[in-house]
């Protein structure tokens, strides 16, 4: 073994699930840069490192240094102090500050920032506050030093030590000792496997039942990220003990112990006899929910409404009102909600919800309804603004939701007005349903508006199913296409697909919808690269362009697709880096959790609008609201040149191209499909292959999800334990 070290001048390469890096190092003695390769989770440009390791020869690179451990120091020399302090680790200095710094205090540098940094001030542009800046950070960081230097025998990289820090602070080693699994259920980003391995180097035995309890707890959370609301408790029991490599015998008085504290919540499903009986295992948070919609919705149904209307020559009214005569379904549509509590007002694409809710608007204005909109995502409560001539907000925003206290609208302050108006319902998952029916006060009329044949929500449940197969509440199904939306072939082809047809692929000149044949994948990424960069946008200018892809991983995944697309359209911004991905200026990037404190979304898409290097953040355009992103975060992030079709709900882009080849099969469903082409306006281009297609519209199997809410809504009486 040799050793080597070097100070990192940038990084080509870096996986963030194992931590394999290929970085350029300026080493001494070496006149070019040295290529340096290993497992180093979160190493960043300008640490020093040292390494310990193996010069090899790689047939395709040449010669590299290949390390098998790593130790990151303090820098000694002027210039490894100046990369050190200009890669933005301490916020407050970047490249710029870091030359003045040590321009005027050399190899002393890092020891007056330690001791003395009042001195700073004497250096020109540093004032008082950017001093107090780099005091804070610079102390943070050896806080997380210090935890790093604990961790990382653990494999935690730098940005997980961070996190760490921010949630438990001075406290974070002793927590990590006590009880690693912790963390899997309070920092997002670390999961079960990364506390597993934590604590099986800290001493803790295979079959601890804290080990087992967090094992368990962490199958439920995965099965509710599948969209499912419980798990039967065979399922969870063995999915449990294939995961924790344990007896099935040891986890089943784990979880009847689980049971007692109430860590989870239990209910019987009844067979037709009763040793055909079987539990549903939730976790808390989703039986409350499911419960609570069911008795919400019924609640809100039974009771009288607050707007009273004559229904006589109501049609003529709504026409003269709109200026649009209405086909009988849609008056009856209309009828409906005026007449009824809930309505679910259900079709695909061209068939009229828009002008049916239109119509129902009118009524209810006509009887001086006060009138709430909402959708479950900006761009949707955008659309239904602009559709409609009045406001309408996102559900998270009607609800003004507030960290740490939640959603300020509730059952205690509830929303105010006589009707809601809700659209793009096949997105609510039963958690924001709950939330939403909890802030509805039981006289406000409720219309609920979506197209069922979509996929389910991103979140746990199917709401929109399962409210119209229990048969409770009243539904108006449009199906009819209207000659305008029957001249677009992106309509026609959604309801072909939809009835099990293959689409009418014969492309041509007026056409709106065009299928490009392409078998091999390496083929169709670099097709779609093209048809991006240059045949679309020479086509049709400047309108906005969106890659929908079937799945996350592969050629034609949109991990890949993001990598190779930015390459393309946005190489040489500058950026900041996280993992294995640099997000930089213009970039189009995508929110995918939940962050009710910066109030951005799951699927939320925005614009990269300002980079500083400086201070290690980057500033997202959100619907025209900037949001603050610290390079820790950047993991709530993704790019989203291209996304996945299950990402696209509720979106619509002027421009869709969607592969759809053999190496998808997984995810090819007709439901799928007919998503990703419901998401274009203007035109759809489709790269792939007739048999990929016709796979996907035949098959109807759709992955039926754990829940109970029909079967809430259609009984009385409940068996729960």
């Amino acid at each position: 073994m040799e050793q080597l070290r070097c100070v990192v001048e940038r990084i080509t390469y870096q996986n963030e699930t194992n931590g394999y890096s290929v970085l350029k190092c300026r080493a001494k003695g070496c006149s070019d840069l040295v290529t340096v390769v290993g497992s180093m989770p979160e190493v960043h440009v300008g640490a020093v490192l040292s390494l310990t390791g193996e010069w090899t020869v790689n047939p395709k690179f040449g010669r590299q240094f290949s390390a098998a451990a790593f130790e990151e120091t303090l820098p000694a020399t002027v210039y490894g102090i100046e990369k050190y302090l200009g890669s933005g680790l301490v916020k407050g200095i970047g490249p710029k500050f870091a030359s003045r710094i040590v321009k005027a205090f050399g190899t002393e540098t890092l020891r007056i920032i330690e001791e003395s940094p009042d001195e700073l001030l004497g250096v020109p542009g540093i004032g008082k506050l950017r001093v107090e800046r780099i005091k804070k950070s610079w102390e943070e960081q050896k806080e997380i030093k210090n935890i790093m230097v604990f961790l990382q025998g653990y494999d935690v990289s730098t940005t997980l030590a961070t996190k760490i820090f921010k949630v438990y602070g001075n406290d974070s080693i002793r927590t990590v000792q006590e009880n690693p699994y912790q963390l899997a259920e309070k920092i997002w980003g670390i999961g079960f496997k990364t506390a597993d391995r934590i604590a099986e180097k800290l001493g803790f035995e295979k079959e601890a039942p804290v080990r087992l309890r967090s094992g368990l707890m962490y199958t439920l959370n995965k099965l509710s990220e599948e969209g499912h609301c419980f798990a039967f408790r065979e399922q969870l029991i063995r999915t449990g003990a294939e995961l924790l490599d344990a007896e099935e015998s040891r986890l089943s008085p784990i979880l009847d112990e689980m049971i007692r504290d109430e860590l989870v919540k239990t209910e019987i499903i009844s067979g037709q006899n009763p040793d055909e009986d079987e539990t549903a295992v939730y976790l808390p948070v989703f039986y409350y929910a499911e419960q609570g919609t069911a008795r919400r919705m019924k609640q809100i149904f039974a009771s009288p409404r607050s707007v009273r209307m004559n229904p006589k020559g109501l049609e003529d009214r709504i026409r003269r009102g709109t200026g649009i005569t209405y086909d009988p379904v849609q008056m009856d549509a209309v009828r409906t909600a005026v007449r009824s509590k809930v309505l679910i007002l259900t079709g695909g694409p061209g068939t009229g919800k828009t002008t049916t809710t239109l119509g129902i608007l009118r009524a209810f204005r006509e009887a001086g309804a006060s009138i709430l909109l909402a959708a479950p995502t900006g761009r949707a409560a955008k659309r239904l603004s602009e559709t409609t001539g009045m406001e309408a907000k996102t559900i998270h925003r009607l609800l003004e939701v507030k960290p740490p206290e939640g959603y300020q609208k509730n059952e205690e302050n509830p929303l105010e007005g006589d009707v809601l108006i809700v659209d793009e319902c096949s997105m609510i998952d039963i958690l924001l349903m709950y939330n939403l029916l909890k802030a509805v006060p039981d006289n406000m009329s409720l219309i609920l508006v979506g197209d069922v044949d979509q996929l389910p929500s991103v979140g746990a449940g199917n709401v929109l199913r399962d409210l119209i197969d229990s048969g409770v509440f009243p539904v108006v199904r449009l199906s009819r296409i209207f000659r305008q939306a029957a001249s677009s072939r992106i309509i026609t082809n959604a309801h072909r697909i939809n009835r099990g047809q293959m689409p009418d692929l014969s492309n041509g000149k007026n056409s709106d919808f065009f299928f490009l044949e392409v078998e091999e994948p390496e083929r169709a990424a670099q097709e779609i690269v093209r048809l991006v960069k240059e045949r679309l946008p020479g086509a049709y200018g400047t309108m906005d362009i969106q890659v929908l892809t079937p799945m996350q991983r592969g050629l034609v995944g949109a991990a890949n697709l993001n990598q190779m697309l930015q390459e393309a359209v946005n190489a040489s911004s500058p950026g900041l880096r996280r993992g294995g991905v640099e997000y930089r200026l213009h970039d189009k990037v995508m929110q995918i959790r939940n962050n009710y404190e910066k109030e951005v979304f799951n699927g939320d898409i925005g614009t990269v609008a300002r980079v500083s290097q400086e201070d290690r953040e980057l500033t997202v355009i959100f619907d025209g609201r900037e949001v603050l992103y610290d390079v820790t975060e950047l993991d709530e992030l993704v790019l989203a040149y291209a996304t996945t079709i299950h990402k696209s709900q509720g979106s619509e882009y002027p421009i869709v191209v969607m592969p759809i080849l053999m190496t998808h099969y997984v995810m090819l469903q007709r439901n799928l499909v007919y998503t990703g082409v419901t998401r274009a306006k203007k035109v759809m281009v489709m790269v792939g292959t007739k048999k990929a297609l016709a796979m996907a519209v035949r098959n109807v199997t759709v992955s039926r999800r754990n829940t109970l809410l029909s079967s809430r809504l259609q009984r009385e009486e409940r068996t729960e334990s």
